[in-house]
């Protein structure tokens, strides 16, 4: 809905809230069902329901607890029934420099600043550290924006009893709390207000009347933000961008004006602009976004205007390049085909607006920026936050490389004329076993972005992983597939709960970059062996059905089980023997964590 994405007209929303949902509500998308526990410092009822919309937007459908008015500590470390029963999800600690407790006198020492500085870090520990026990679920925390008055002006910066100064110094040690603690995430509200304006951002009348800790026409944008953390904690992210050329990525058209005459670099104005938006995409890259060209062009003109010498991109910047005369809602298709995503999983970046209207027409899903004035371009997609970060890991530092051997293993096969001579070409190794801790934030991400190759398509925070982990009742499989073009990465993951002589897999995903190069076999003859070390006599597989998990529905089959139940939704239940199997991986080298040959 583009009337919820950057820039939104907060006034707008505010006022058309309900009839904004009950047309979110009307559209025929699959959301996946969170909960969240808002514990405010101040007023939230309208800070929830803006939260609702943007989720909705973002494909997620929320239930809320509130707690009542000020009483997010009590809720927090002593929950009631109601927030028992609730089991949240997610839990918002919506605290500001409202909610600090005391802060220095002018005649403290440093050792009774040093105190209340404690006793205030003291009091956030504490919460955490309940919610962690309580719920074992991701914690969002406002850090504090600067106060609307300094008693000591600019001194109050930098003096020990100046409130900017002890903000600021809160804010420090809440960063390094969200390093040191895996669950906890900070909503930077400091960030928020010095953006929206600090004079605009505090409205002492509505905290007088109403208890909201900013002004009205502020809220959106708060929730907006932690609407964009909670998205990319269940993989709702966008993982590719796909970029339009003239006037995109340069001034002018490369075709008409030449290399010489298109406007990048440093010689005005307006070529520093778009030297610093390629600046910005190619820093994009480096997160593991995959970068993408969609132009009207020939393919020429667009290898030459890319190697530019002023510029900041090159060709190999992206993993694939489609410069040509087809419509670019095609182009998109056959790149999201390319790379084994959605379309859906696409920011489209173009400035031409009949071009993104044509694209965001047929490809439902996909993102579609106003790209008006390349001025504006950085600050479109940064504000959006399509790619907020919430996890970042060593395959995420490689994705691009690692879509580019796949181009190159697509030309090697087309190479061979019999497809198992290819495979064994591939000189493939891969690691199986148990999960390794430096593995499972890479782990817990794939069970929330993985929905092609994923037969349960059950979700995980990075505290339930690290629970699932250390639980006995489980036989876990992570899978790391290496061969000769480079390395895949963490490509599968398989979770089995024992119950008596039969293992029920309540997960099995894997990234559909190595699709039909026998890792599913592999993973499968590992999962058997393991099986018969715990006396397991039998594996049941699920298959629950989704708008994008399709190409599995006959997985167990394929393997041999015996499909023992099906519903009237399409929900499967296979069976398997493990006595008698016989290993399927004819081309994958298999070793353990401790085994695998550097």
């Amino acid at each position: 809905m583009t009337e919820l994405q950057y820039p939104f007209d907060a006034a707008y929303i505010l006022k058309k809230k309900k009839a904004l949902k009950k047309a979110l509500l009307q559209e025929p998308v699959a959301r996946t069902p969170k909960k969240i526990a808002v514990l405010g410092g101040s007023t939230t009822s309208d800070l929830v329901k803006m939260l609702e919309l943007f989720l909705l937007n973002a494909g997620i459908e929320p239930t809320f607890y509130e707690s009542e008015y000020a009483q997010y500590f009590q809720d927090a470390c002593f929950p009631g029934e109601d927030l028992k029963a609730f089991q949240p999800d997610i839990v918002w600690i919506h605290t500001t420099n409202r909610n600090v407790e005391t802060y220095p006198g002018i005649t403290d020492t440093p050792a009774d600043v040093d105190a209340k500085f404690e006793a205030e870090m003291m009091r956030f520990r504490t919460m955490w550290t309940s919610i962690q026990t309580q719920f074992c679920c991701p914690i969002i925390q406002n850090n504090f924006e600067m106060p609307f008055y300094r008693l000591l002006g600019n001194r109050d910066a930098y003096d020990i009893h100046g409130k900017t100064h002890f903000l600021r110094r809160l804010n420090q040690a809440f960063a390094q709390a969200a390093n040191e603690m895996d669950t906890l995430y900070l909503n930077d509200l400091c960030y928020l207000a010095g953006d929206y304006g600090l004079s605009r951002w505090t409205d002492p009348e509505f905290w007088t009347m109403y208890k909201y800790a900013m002004s009205y026409e502020a809220i959106p944008t708060v929730a907006f933000s932690v609407a964009g953390i909670i998205k990319s904690l269940f993989g709702k992210n966008k993982k590719a961008l796909a970029l339009d050329l003239d006037n995109t990525l340069w001034g002018g058209v490369v075709g008409d004006d030449g290399v010489e005459g298109i406007e990048i670099g440093q010689e005005t104005g307006v070529a520093q602009a778009y030297y610093e938006f390629q600046r910005y995409v190619k820093e994009l890259g480096s997160l593991g976004i995959l970068l993408t060209v969609c132009s009207k062009n020939d393919y020429e003109n667009a290898i030459a205007g890319l190697s530019h010498p002023e510029g900041a991109l090159r060709p190999d910047d992206f993993v694939l390049i489609k410069a040509n005369w087809d419509p670019k809602d095609r182009n998109i298709a056959e790149t999201a085909a390319q790379l084994n995503i959605f379309p859906d999983a696409f920011v489209f970046a173009d400035d031409n607006p009949a071009e993104r209207a044509i694209v965001q027409a047929q490809l439902p899903g996909i993102a579609v920026p106003a790209m008006d004035g390349v001025e504006n371009y950085i600050r479109v997609i940064d504000r959006n936050a399509y790619f907020e970060v919430t996890s970042f890991g060593e395959d995420d530092l490689k994705r691009g490389e690692m879509y580019k051997s796949n181009a190159r293993r697509s030309a090697a096969q087309a190479t061979f004329a019999d497809y198992g001579a290819y495979l064994e070409s591939l000189e493939m190794r891969a690691v199986i076993d148990d999960f390794p801790s430096v593995y499972l934030a890479r782990i817990t991400q794939l069970t929330n972005k993985s929905n092609q190759f994923n037969l349960t398509t059950k979700r995980y925070t990075l505290a339930e992983m690290e629970q699932t982990a250390a639980d006995d009742r489980y036989i876990r499989l992570y899978g790391k597939l290496v061969d000769k073009f480079g390395d895949n990465g963490v490509v599968s993951v398989v979770i089995g709960q024992k119950n008596g002589d039969v293992l029920d897999v309540i997960l099995w995903l894997m990234s559909c970059r190595v699709l039909k190069r026998d890792m599913e076999q592999a993973m499968l003859d590992r999962l058997v062996e393991r099986c018969r070390d715990a006396d397991i006599r039998t594996i049941r597989g699920y298959y629950y059905p989704t708008a994008k998990n399709g190409m599995v529905r006959e997985l167990y089959r394929t393997f041999g089980f015996e499909k023992i139940r099906e519903d009237d939704e399409g929900n499967t239940v296979w069976e398997l023997p493990v006595a008698g199997y016989v290993p399927q991986n004819r081309v994958i080298d298999v070793y353990d964590n401790d085994t695998f040959p550097s």
